[in-house]
């Protein structure tokens, strides 16, 4: 303003001192605060509407307009719609969970990360459990692999609200759990998977919680009865120890990637020593392995599970 205050000599003094002032109050109000807290913000926002509902439903509403700062993931209507409809559930049963509370609480942390301050890495929320950040190679921030940051920076006075498109939730099962759990489905998978886990004493090593950081490239049965044929066997007991052993640690990388973590060309080192894979990301695969789409990013407490078509065999 002062600027232009040089510039128009011709303006009156009385008319100079409006605009000082004036630009002063401008700039008054650009520092000031916002002046609704993230429940108020969430209230207002139509496309919150679920959230701020079942904030209230979960008696976390004076605690979220409280001084904090907090940094809400915020997911909209259309993440709830999608999160009710895969696990089964209707909007009642959601807001009247005994463990509304602790699944909203994973979507909060405690401080005010702005979209800036965000970095790929395990992430601890209000409920002492963590969650993991990746950011794809397009810069696509993710949470747990399966949902995405889809606008950041909606600031209240006590903290920050970056929207998510899928509801999160905390693993409650290891990778073997989940295996054997799959392997005993109606639908089964992974059957053979935990008996080659059994037979070369592994299963222990891939049950754990989430100090462990493990990625396991999982074959299907199918995969697993290529193999068989391969090696003119009927199974997993024909197989010796040593090589069934060798060939399980091939299929492990520890750390815990997901999907958007992995880079095309990279090389990761595998639990066998001295042995890599290869990350094919246009072509979708892991050394001659193809990954299925559909069964990426299954989160357990130690890790996650990316599903392969075939065994992998190291040199």
């Amino acid at each position: 303003m002062k600027i232009k205050a040089w510039r128009y000599l011709s303006l009156s003094l009385a008319l100079l001192v409006t605009m000082v002032f004036s630009s002063c109050d401008d700039q008054d109000d650009d520092m000031m605060p916002e002046s609704d807290n993230i429940v108020e913000v969430l209230g207002e926002d139509p496309n919150f509407s679920i959230l701020a509902s079942a904030v209230v439903a979960a008696e976390l509403d004076d605690d979220l307009s409280g001084t904090g700062p907090f940094t809400v993931f915020a997911p909209t209507n259309t993440a709830f719609g999608d999160f009710i409809s895969d696990k089964g559930l209707t909007a009642e049963a959601l807001l009247g969970s005994a463990d509304l509370a602790d699944i909203l609480s994973y979507h909060v942390v405690s401080g005010n990360v702005t979209s800036s301050e965000v970095e790929a890495g395990a992430v601890n929320s209000l409920t002492g459990e963590k969650f993991y950040i990746s950011v794809d190679p397009d810069g696509g921030v993710w949470i747990n692999g399966n949902s995405m940051v889809t606008a950041v920076d909606q600031m209240a006075n006590n903290g920050v609200i970056h929207t998510l498109d899928y509801v999160i939730t905390a693993p409650t099962k290891s990778i073997a759990e989940i295996a054997v759990e799959s392997s005993t489905a109606s639908t089964p998978e992974f059957t053979q998977l935990v008996a080659a886990l059994t037979r070369a004493g592994l299963v222990e090593a891939v049950s754990g919680g989430s100090d462990d950081d493990l990625t396991v490239f999982a074959p299907t049965d199918a995969a697993f009865q290529d193999l068989y044929d391969a090696l003119g066997v009927s199974g997993v007991d024909e197989i010796d120890v040593e090589l069934l052993t060798d060939v399980l640690t091939y299929h492990v990388v520890p750390a815990r990637a997901f999907s958007q973590d992995l880079r095309d060309g990279a090389s990761l080192p595998t639990l066998l020593e001295g042995k890599n894979l290869t990350v094919d990301l246009p072509g979708l695969m892991i050394n001659e392995s193809s990954l299925v789409p559909s069964m990426l990013n299954i989160h357990a407490t130690n890790g996650v599970i990316h599903v392969i078509d075939q065994v992998m065999l190291p040199e």
